[in-house]
């Protein structure tokens, strides 16, 4: 029986929630759409466009409007990230498309995929891989990073992947059209032949997830797995993922078999950040053999995973913040801190607040306590810093500044994943 029959169900009247939801959660700071119309506008002359927008998706006719690209900064670097950015009637489509496209593929992805998924966000992945590491026969870690993966996805695997689950022709039609919507930059109108813009509400599905389902997960589980003389493992969030091998000859014969399996469906690794590291409970053992101190660390999510032991002896993966992450979001809070000084010190303390309690939710995981208590220190010192820089004629002693703390106290450092609790989430 073909997957995809049974399948014509989409709601044609759910782009009304989404709107509805749109509304909510924007932000006036938004960049907008080709057609310059916000939310609050869009909202006003609702029942114009949506029924004529409902009919066209309903006879195949919806035509895609143009996606406006813009440029953001990348954290910590000099160079700028394309992001693109769709018009509010379009966005609402996009994610009514998104809301049943997910309930169709969940049934379907594997216990290895993480990220824009129900229940399995960024800290479900670490604690699996972390999981896997500490209980399991694994001695090599592949840390694989793919080039420009937003940019060189096949328009036309793509669509045979979705072809391939979904029979609802309005929902194929749809993503055709997304797909080839043209890109408009500096006034000019280009054609967008292969990729997808980043920003648009569907992209992470049908890219992140739907994309590298059929390309990288079903490959490694069912083909790769079988022919390897030891375990291996794979941990995916998003367009990121990790390889865990028992031995190393398995580790490399699946280093180049992954390559010409991704330049098949258009994908490259970027070998700069693509490596092969020992990692596991044998490490330091054999690193001592080898002339290191340590055995190597590896990068995931923004952590750096390193080998360590807890107090009975046993072997322990630890993690700690990165230390490009760690100057990220100290230059983060720096900049905020400089451009607020002014401000009551009830408000900054509010915002300061804010930005460390978001840091703190993510980054408090066990074992990374002294990365989140050099945050707090640095805010504290560089707070005071800014708050004596607020007049020539006065300055903030460290006496006075202990007073400001205890009327405007800055939150405490606090971890909000044990050990314990890594296990139980741990989703492999």
């Amino acid at each position: 029986m073909n997957q995809s029959s049974g399948l014509r169900l989409w709601p044609i009247t759910s782009p009304r929630n989404e709107f509805g939801r749109i509304s909510v959660r924007s932000r006036s700071t938004r960049p907008l759409g080709v057609d310059g119309q916000t939310v609050p506008e869009a909202k006003e002359s609702f029942e114009v466009w949506i029924e004529a927008m409902l009919q066209s998706v309903h006879r195949q006719g919806y035509s895609a409007p143009n996606i406006r690209r813009v440029y953001i900064p990348k954290p910590g670097k000099q160079e700028k990230r394309p992001l693109g950015v769709p018009c509010v009637a379009d966005r609402a489509l996009q994610r009514s498309a998104a809301q049943v496209l997910s309930a169709i593929y969940e049934q379907d992805f594997l216990s290895c995929s993480f990220g824009g998924r129900p229940g399995r966000g960024a800290h479900q992945a670490l604690a699996s891989l972390h999981e896997v590491i500490s209980g399991r026969k694994v001695e090599w870690v592949l840390e694989a990073d793919l080039k420009n993966f937003f940019g060189s996805l096949s328009h036309e695997w793509m669509l045979r992947f979705v072809e391939h689950r979904v029979g609802d022709p309005r929902l194929i039609s749809l993503i055709r059209r997304w797909l080839k919507a043209s890109i408009l930059e500096d006034g000019e109108v280009h054609a967008n032949e292969e990729g997808t813009p980043q920003g648009g509400s569907i992209s992470v599905l049908l890219s992140s997830n739907a994309y590298l389902h059929y390309v990288l997960d079903l490959w490694f589980e069912r083909v790769v797995k079988p022919r390897l003389r030891g375990e291996a493992y794979m941990v995916r969030y998003l367009d990121d993922f990790v390889l865990c091998f028992q031995y190393r000859a398995d580790a490399l014969r699946v280093q180049k078999a992954l390559c010409q399996r991704l330049g098949k469906f258009g994908l490259t690794l970027e070998s700069s950040k693509t490596k092969l590291v020992e990692f596991g409970r044998y490490a330091q053992r054999h690193a001592s053999k080898r002339g290191r101190k340590r055995p190597e660390t590896i990068y995931f999510l923004g952590f750096t995973l390193y080998c360590t032991r807890n107090r009975k002896g046993n072997f322990r993966v630890g993690l700690r913040t990165e230390k490009s992450r760690l100057r990220r979001a100290l230059m983060r809070l720096q900049d905020q801190m400089r451009r607020m000084r002014h401000l009551s010190l009830r408000r900054q303390t509010e915002c300061l607040n804010q930005m460390l309690r978001g840091h703190y939710a993510y980054y408090g995981i066990a074992g990374n306590i002294r990365a989140l208590r050099r945050v707090h220190r640095a805010v504290e010192r560089y707070w005071r810093k800014m708050l004596s820089s607020r007049s020539w004629h006065w300055q903030v002693w460290w006496k006075q500044f202990q007073q400001i703390k205890e009327r405007f106290p800055l939150v405490r450092p606090k971890l909000y994943l044990s050990y314990s609790e890594m296990q139980a989430i741990a989703a492999l």
